[in-house]
């Protein structure tokens, strides 16, 4: 056989095999429906993401599946998790739209040797990539005596934080171990009670995302005094980030992505991921999520993947250096 009728059979053969997968999938979700578990409450950013998904993917994927939205709150995103891979069958019809919460926490128990609170294992998901990120900025009451982000490494203060489970819980453990600083931790249930104590002058600072915090730094009620990632905001382009404010490689975000349990079939997953990344790329989704501070970044399964990885090893060795109890 000569090597052109070599290539020609091979090329001919994956076309085929693709051509099948296509096939498969199409009969397999025709007149099914998709759910989309996000752990969050209806209305906040992470559901307003999921649902952007959810009316936009179904376009991009053979058989044009319904897909709905089901909202699951709990821990953080660590209940929507806990269903996604204890309940959901492992067929690609239930996946998850979730914080990175619930990929870290459970990944930081297993680590730390706590294994009581451990509700799924995270390593045994199925990463679909189309993720996106949560800005983030330090924040205090306009007529606090923290003027400016420097202020904040040279005292000791309490600072707001999130509940244990939750994405931003660390965030100024993170602080704390790379400035040599003391900041005391205040767990609240939701940003909105943070911020409300903040507004009232309760608590100094907090790290909020940019999103719940904007309307008051407009309207002169909050300062933000630097972003948390290594980027400035084009919401924001004359906030420093923390690096430019005075703590080089100070780098911490909330992302979201979508997952599946593990056993998912390979050709489903590639289809689903190839759904998202091709909805977060049109005007329909990518306009409403910057209005809403959100970045998102795409990314294949396998990128998506070595980003978690990435994202597991800062935050752990965070937790060990800082000693945190899960």
């Amino acid at each position: 056989m000569s090597c052109r009728l070599a290539c020609a059979v091979i090329i001919a053969a994956v076309w085929i095999a693709g051509a099948h997968a296509q096939d498969s999938v199409a009969q397999f979700y025709k007149g099914r429906q998709i759910t989309v578990i996000v752990g969050s409450s209806a209305g906040g950013g992470y559901d307003i993401y999921a649902r952007l998904l959810a009316r936009h993917m179904p376009r991009h994927i053979p058989g044009n599946p319904a897909m709905m939205v089901s909202n699951m709150t709990g821990a953080g995103s660590n209940a929507a998790a806990a269903h996604v891979y204890n309940v959901a069958p492992r067929d690609g019809t239930v996946i998850g739209a979730l914080q990175n919460s619930a990929v870290l926490e459970s990944l930081l128990d297993a680590l730390l040797g706590d294994t009581k609170r451990l509700r799924h294992d995270a390593t045994k998901f199925v990463h679909l990539g189309s993720a996106t990120i949560d800005h983030y900025v330090c924040i205090a009451r306009a007529d606090a005596e923290v003027k400016s982000f420097r202020d904040l490494l040279t005292q000791e203060l309490i600072i707001g934080a999130s509940q244990p489970g939750t994405s931003t819980r660390d965030f100024p453990a993170l602080l704390n171990s790379m400035a040599g600083i003391t900041l005391v931790p205040v767990p609240y249930p939701g940003s909105a009670q943070g911020v409300n104590d903040v507004l009232a002058g309760r608590v100094p600072v907090m790290f909020s995302s940019i999103a719940t915090v904007w309307p008051h730094v407009k309207s002169g009620k909050l300062k933000a005094s630097a972003t948390t990632q290594l980027e400035r905001l084009a919401i924001a382009p004359d906030l420093p980030t923390m690096t430019e404010a005075g703590l080089p490689g100070y780098d911490a975000v909330v992302w979201m992505g979508l997952l599946a349990p593990a056993g998912t079939p390979r050709e489903v997953v590639n289809k689903l991921a190839r759904a998202a990344n091709g909805a977060l790329r049109s005007s329909d989704v990518l306009a409403p999520l910057r209005a809403q501070g959100f970045e998102p970044i795409g990314g294949s399964p396998d990128e998506f993947g070595r980003y978690i990885d990435d994202e597991l090893r800062k935050w752990s060795n965070v937790a060990i250096a800082a000693e945190l109890k899960k």
